[in-house]
């Protein structure tokens, strides 16, 4: 008979084979990859590691003010200053940290709450608890989301944590739809069925059967999401209903500085001043973008013609 020191030394190769083979399918697939979603993930590596490391990567810190409003650009502030005098490239830096992580927060908290909801309804397919679910998603989706997201915030305030159980919320209807409509085709599956007929309680069912096999479709859903969540937040900070001052976020770094636009014939980078932070925006929802669609393309099964 094997001893237990053999059958751990075995089962520790396997686990360090299995992670080798993981790696070189991950390394294989990244040098298959397109120029464009390259592109993206670079791009979304250079976001993240700004907002991770803002603090050390500033100049300057977030809310501080020097004397020097709407300074030009120069060696001092490098993108200038703002009409309270902050440091337009610190805040750009701290805006990253803000708006990401909130826009990551919010996407997380709907795919819990649309996930979970929509497995449920999934399982009891045609039941009570389907329809009442779906008729009360139907219900929140009946209303727009950025008048619904306004009116709420108006009601509870707008601080960072209604922001992202507000948005949370709006946005997990429409989690819910694509999950119970994926799940659907599973839940009908001989070995759910064989699983039920075991025993399993509906949470094993839910973790082990149903949900490794809907994977892809919410892994490129959840980066969809995630440009919408992340536009939305930017949206509502332009309107002065979204993340508040003093904390940076690109959406009121726009509206503050949109009035440096009408100093464009005396100094053009006063035009750019305030397109920095949209441009900012619009870069990371592209490449998101470039990585959610090759990684549909990837998991449909398609291949490029030779």
């Amino acid at each position: 008979m094997m001893s237990t020191d053999n059958r751990s030394t075995a089962a520790e190769v396997s686990q360090i084979k299995a992670r080798r083979s993981l790696m070189e399918n991950m390394l294989r697939g990244l040098r298959q990859a397109p120029p464009t979603a390259l592109f993206g993930m670079a791009v979304i590596f250079l976001y993240l590691m700004i907002a991770i490391f803002a603090p050390l990567i500033a100049p300057y810190g977030e809310s501080e003010v020097f004397p020097d409003a709407y300074a030009p650009w120069g060696e001092k502030f490098l993108l200038g200053t703002d009409q309270l005098g902050r440091d337009i490239h610190t805040r750009l830096i701290y805006g990253a940290r803000n708006t990401i992580g909130i826009a990551i927060a919010t996407t997380v908290l709907s795919f819990l709450i649309g996930g979970s909801l929509g497995l449920l309804a999934a399982i009891n397919h045609s039941g009570w608890l389907d329809q009442l679910l779906s008729r009360i998603v139907d219900a929140i989706m009946a209303i727009p989301s950025l008048v619904f997201a306004l009116m709420l915030l108006a009601v509870f305030g707008t601080n960072a944590f209604n922001l992202i159980i507000i948005i949370a919320v709006i946005d997990a209807t429409r989690v819910f739809r694509l999950t119970r409509a994926v799940a659907l085709n599973i839940v009908v599956m001989d070995y759910v069925e064989v699983a039920k007929l075991r025993g399993e309680k509906m949470g094993w069912i839910m973790r082990k059967e149903i949900l490794p096999n809907i994977t892809p479709p919410l892994v490129a859903e959840f980066g969809l999401r995630f440009c919408f969540v992340f536009l939305t937040i930017a949206g509502l900070s332009f309107l002065g209903v979204g993340i508040q001052p003093p904390t940076a976020d690109w959406g009121s770094m726009v509206r503050e500085n949109a009035g440096l636009i009408q100093f464009a014939e005396y100094d053009i980078t006063a035009a750019l001043t305030p397109l920095l932070p949209a441009c900012a925006i619009a870069l990371l929802a592209v490449a998101v973008n470039f990585v959610v669609d090759w990684f549909l393309h990837k998991t449909s099964g398609l291949r490029d013609e030779q």
